[in-house]
């Protein structure tokens, strides 16, 4: 391992917290770029047992697919959600509880579950399971309990599968 690899083990990392660092301070001032280094070279220095070095994303198409039907459902559920909002005098909705039972089991393809389910409104990832074969979600508006975790497994929990396993 170089020197410099050791210094900067993720270069890119590295570089987009110290723009993030300069855009966030909306300064370029000579402290709050020696504070951007500093964070630059010490949080992936510090984080490095946190990042998974063998990580393989499978099939390109099917990560494209994926990523094109969760910007289609975040938009859909945008409407809904606001639409649930205003109308919430008439039809309050029917928010629970669910329990979905998992098949995916590659820690990253958890992970990105738990952003999709986070980014998408009216899903909040609440727990798993410490055999990670079962998840807690809260639901915004749930109909049909059985209906619901069909297409989220369908919608979500496959694609990842077919990505990462």
């Amino acid at each position: 391992m170089t020197f410099l690899k050791k210094i900067v083990p993720a270069p890119l990392l590295s570089a987009a917290l110290f723009a993030l660092w300069l855009v966030l301070s909306r300064s370029t001032s000579a402290g709050q770029i020696v504070l951007g280094l500093g964070l630059a070279l010490a949080v992936p220095l510090l984080t490095s047992a946190l990042r998974l070095t063998n990580v393989r994303a499978r099939r390109p198409l099917v990560v494209v697919r994926f990523i094109l039907r969760v910007g289609y459902d975040v938009l859909l559920s945008n409407f809904e959600v606001a639409w649930g909002v205003v109308t919430w005098q008439w039809r309050r909705p029917r928010s629970r509880f669910v329990i979905v039972p998992l098949d995916l089991r590659d820690p990253v393809g958890l992970a990105a579950l738990s952003m999709v389910t986070t980014v998408v409104p009216g899903t909040v990832w609440s727990e798993l399971a410490l055999d990670r074969r079962a998840l807690l979600l809260h639901v915004w508006d749930v109909g049909d309990e059985g209906a619901f975790v069909a297409r989220f497994k369908a919608r979500y929990e496959e694609p990842l599968r077919e990505i990462f396993e």
